[in-house]
């Protein structure tokens, strides 16, 4: 890109193209002081971060030291401020505090570009101790329909919300935690017998289908009775405690972790304990009263811990 850049421009600048702690720590003041990170430093992001994803398989391995804290986060939603909160009260991300962020990171909220920004950043500044999963609002149309797309278009141009989709379809759908736990934003298969090599070499690299491994993983949902049944959304499948148990058993896994549904304190444990929501935007649509909630687990036993937290009043945009 070959924008200039203006004699009035005070905000962030990529030294030398670079993602640095620097730029990230005045990134996020920029945008708590409502300003804006200069195009031609966002297209530098989004190009960036393409060609990270573009090298990851969809189902991503990660590895966590015996002696290192690791931490799930569930939809943000365009909720700034709660982001920032999550940091304070956690730790901003860095190799000894890494992060996974479960999908959903834009839509409804009112400051979805100034999240994914500052989400993609984190991205290129640790590529190896930051994670985003894909989830069902990474994509055209959601993007359209719940404000995204209309955002980028307000904040930047049509052209740059076109590249965000772009971007989007390279997003890895799934995480596997050191063999053990399997995490994505939406849940299990209409069918038995799913392997994580299946996962692994999902094609991933378009708009979520209307059915299949992909649209699963980001669509479905866990019901409390045995079974599968017809998910109330119209896209995925809900799916039963015996279904995910068969899951574990068939690939060697102890839990899975999802997101995807508002819950009134930010998490919930299911199916004996082998499936457990995590949701992240307290507050939820400014109505909804929910906490927050936040995974940190280690790699010694890779036990599940809750942390919990109100929202924080925004500025409104």
């Amino acid at each position: 890109m070959s924008a200039a850049i203006e004699d009035d421009y005070f905000g962030p600048k990529l030294v030398d193209d670079k993602v640095t702690l620097d730029f990230m720590k005045k990134l996020m003041d920029c945008y708590k002081n409502q300003g804006k990170l200069h195009r031609k430093y966002a297209y530098k992001i989004l190009l960036d971060v393409e060609q990270l994803f573009m090298k990851q398989p969809s189902m991503v391995e990660v590895h966590i030291p015996d002696d290192k804290k690791f931490t799930i986060c569930g939809d943000i939603h365009g909720q700034f401020y709660d982001l920032m909160n999550i940091f304070t009260l956690n730790g901003l991300p860095s190799p000894d505090n890494p992060y996974l962020f479960n999908g959903d990171f834009v839509d409804r909220g009112s400051f979805s570009v100034e999240c994914i920004f500052t989400l993609f950043g984190f991205k290129l500044l640790y590529p190896d101790h930051f994670f985003m999963s894909r989830g069902n609002h990474e994509s055209v149309t959601m993007n359209q329909m719940y404000g995204f797309e209309g955002e980028v278009k307000s904040k930047y141009t049509e052209q740059m919300a076109h590249l965000f989709t772009e971007v989007y379809n390279w997003l890895p759908l799934c995480h596997c935690l050191n063999n053990r736990v399997l995490v994505m934003h939406g849940g299990l298969f209409s069918r038995d017998g799913v392997k994580l090599d299946e996962l692994r070499e999902i094609e991933r690299n378009k708009q979520p289908p209307e059915d299949g491994l992909m649209c699963e993983l980001l669509w479905s949902d866990p019901q409390p009775q045995d079974g599968r049944a017809p998910s109330k959304r119209g896209v995925g499948v809900q799916f039963g405690p015996d279904v995910t148990h068969r899951f574990l058993k068939d690939n060697g896994l102890d839990y899975v972790v999802r997101s995807h549904e508002v819950k009134a304190d930010g998490y919930e444990v299911a199916h004996d304990g082998k499936c457990i929501t995590v949701f992240s935007a307290p507050n939820y649509c400014d109505t909804m009263g929910n906490k927050g909630a936040f995974i940190i687990l280690n790699g010694k036993d890779m036990k599940p811990n809750f942390t919990t937290y109100e929202a924080v009043v925004s500025t409104k945009s």
